[in-house]
């Protein structure tokens, strides 16, 4: 069953697309618990999600938004209400796809589970399971490898009791067969467009005109208070650099953190496998180890045939043509009868027949990686490098309060701070009041924008734009808003005033000239070469225009249509030629991907509706009040 998960891309691709929120697993016995707090989002039939858990999701969002644009995104983005409530939607999403699971006992045991994390390609060295790989992964995730093979487990079990409703989806041949009539009925289109630059010397604007739009206007023609200022950045980062450990303490670290660095025992195996699965009636089952058992009796005969045998004999697809060689196996990659046997063989001896829940093995051990740790030359780097961030950790939590009372007890100045920590004075061009900046949160410019910071020229407060980072700034030169004179924007407002009567000039002779075109005189228009066009393959024609050439009615040959353009233009089409869209016996590349692209939305259609379902089944409730609540603070 897990096979059918792991290789459905349709249930992966909807999985996905919906859950953009890893689970925050906090233990199933908490994370589904059937007590709601007064201070909980949101519950979920009998269970609720905490503010520790929304918190906890709302991190790892702006953690993933942060490195999807390069360090360049404001964390304040994730206290706006709409963000906040996608990300509880999320959470409620998953929620209730748990709870089916849950509900739907659908388990995964621990041969699926072992089978599962083995052939992860994160989890793989040199194409290998990796234990060592796995507890870092874990580690990296603040889980213990316990922890993670919890939440991995969860993750496949929701993704079972998905498949029988991704695999009920049913999209018909006819319904993709009228998609694709939509997608690539072909008309053939010429077209003649009427800009508003023809039509400006026809145009001839009031005497006031200019003046009564300025005046009805003036808040287009406002520039918006402006500042500069100067800046500081207090940063961790600062510190790694100028951290240098020493040989003696790298030494040091290394001895007191032996276990970090041990390699497990790894053993090199072959097997050859006959199949029998664990449900097997009892006459193929005894066939099947009647049939291991004659092979292990040639091997122990002739155990430089094991290769030859597993080429020609085990039924592992995946280690048969390689001579039954499995790689290196270490200790929790397998599942545990085939463990315990080759961790029980000595270098070159071969197993009695073992069964597991594939079938009968016949092992055969090959070399033995003795346990070991791993030299303080191997893991130097990563010692050093760690070395360094505790150190600058360790600096930078003590300056940072150091640095928060210099920029507020010498609030008139930034040098204090400059000089104490060594940092470089910066300066900012000039900012508009209401313009987002690359690397400044609302939160600096709320504080720069302050009175404080404009009419005392106080220093903002020390404030975090980024993890371990924090900046401090003081205002030096102010422009309030003003509104600019007429006489400064008068050719600007008679330029726009003359375009706007020249589109409306454009669109009523495009007009004229479409009755003209729809009552048979063929003159009325100067078109452009013929050129084949299909909703799919549509480029270089904007949406209006393109919903007005396929929504004309063909009955009657040539068609007109027109359509307004945005900057002003009217563009009037003629359609010469329809060539309908005749489905064939096999689909062509185009065809075949929009095909799969219909499939596609059916089957989200189709999901989307199903959520929509367990939202019905499980009484879902949002605590509006503790959403709103915590945004505000």
């Amino acid at each position: 069953m897990f096979d059918s998960v792991r290789n459905n891309k349709k249930l992966v691709q909807i999985f996905l697309l919906l859950i953009t929120v890893p689970f925050a697993l906090w233990g199933v016995d908490s994370y589904m618990r059937d007590t709601a707090g007064a201070g909980d989002l949101a519950t979920v039939g009998k269970s609720s999600i905490t503010q520790q858990q929304f918190q906890e999701a709302l991190r790892e969002q702006a953690e993933r938004m942060r490195t999807a644009t390069g360090g360049q995104f404001d964390a304040a983005t994730m206290e706006r209400p709409e963000v906040r409530l996608a990300v509880l939607e999320n959470l409620i999403n998953q929620r209730l796809l748990l709870t089916h699971a849950m509900e739907s006992r659908v388990g995964v045991t621990n041969e699926q589970l072992a089978q599962a994390i083995a052939s992860i390609p994160s989890l793989q060295v040199d194409g290998q399971f990796s234990v060592e790989r796995f507890e870092q992964i874990a580690a990296a995730q603040g889980l213990s490898k316990q922890g993670l093979e919890a939440r991995l487990r969860q993750d496949m079990a929701t993704r079972m009791a998905l498949l029988p409703v991704v695999q009920g989806s049913l999209v018909s041949r006819t319904g993709g067969n009228a998609f694709l009539a939509a997608a690539l009925e072909e008309r053939e289109i010429s077209d003649m467009t009427l800009k508003p630059e023809a039509y400006l010397p026809k145009v001839q604007l009031a005497a006031d005109a200019v003046k009564n739009f300025y005046e009805s206007n003036k808040s287009r023609f406002e520039v918006p208070e402006q500042i500069r200022f100067e800046f500081v950045v207090l940063s961790q980062k600062e510190f790694e650099h100028k951290a240098q450990p020493g040989e003696a303490e790298i030494k040091a670290w290394y001895d007191s953190h032996q276990d970090r660095y041990k390699q497990a025992e790894e053993r090199r195996a072959s097997h050859i496998l006959i199949l029998a699965d664990k449900d097997a009636k009892p006459e193929a089952e005894k066939a099947a180890q009647a049939k291991a058992a004659d092979l292990l009796a040639q091997v122990r005969k002739n155990p430089a045939d094991f290769a030859r045998l597993a080429k020609q004999h085990s039924q592992d697809p995946g280690s048969a043509a390689a001579g039954g060689d499995v790689g290196v196996v270490a200790r929790g990659a397998m599942v545990k009868p085939f463990e315990d046997a080759v961790f029980a063989l000595k270098e070159g001896q071969i197993s009695d027949v073992v069964r597991t829940d594939f079938g009968f093995h016949i092992i055969r051990l090959a070399s033995i990686k003795p346990e070991r740790i791993k030299p303080l030359a191997d893991v130097k780097a990563d010692i050093v490098a760690e070395l360094k961030s505790q150190t600058a950790a360790r600096k930078y939590a003590e300056a940072a309060d150091q640095f928060s009372n210099v920029v507020y007890e010498q609030s008139d100045s930034l040098k204090p701070a400059v000089e104490q920590f060594g940092l470089q004075l910066q300066q900012s061009p000039w900012l508009a009041k209401g313009r987002q900046v690359p690397g400044l949160n609302d939160k600096v410019v709320a504080a720069l924008f302050s009175d404080d910071a404009i009419k005392n020229r106080r220093n903002t407060e020390a404030i975090e734009v980024a993890p371990n980072t924090l900046m401090a700034a003081r205002v030096t030169e102010h422009k309030p808003a003003a509104l600019l004179p007429l006489e400064q924007v008068q050719a600007q407002i008679e330029a726009k005033l003359k375009r706007d009567e020249a589109a409306k000039l454009a669109a009523a002779d495009a007009e004229a000239r479409l009755a003209r075109l729809k009552a048979g005189e063929a003159g009325a228009a100067s078109w452009s070469a013929v050129r084949k066009l299909t909703r799919a393959g549509a480029q270089g024609i904007s949406g209006p225009a393109l919903k007005a050439v396929f929504g004309a009615k063909a009955d009657t040959l040539p068609a007109y249509v027109s359509a307004a353009s945005p900057d002003g233009s009217t563009t009037l089409y003629r359609i010469s030629k329809v060539k309908p869209y005749v489905p064939a016996d096999k689909d062509d590349a185009t065809a075949a991907a929009l095909r799969q692209q219909y499939e596609q939305m059916a089957s989200e259609a189709d999901f989307t509706a199903w959520l929509t379902s367990l939202r019905e089944r499980y009484k879902v409730e949002i605590n509006q009040k503790a959403l709103a609540v915590k945004a505000a603070e």
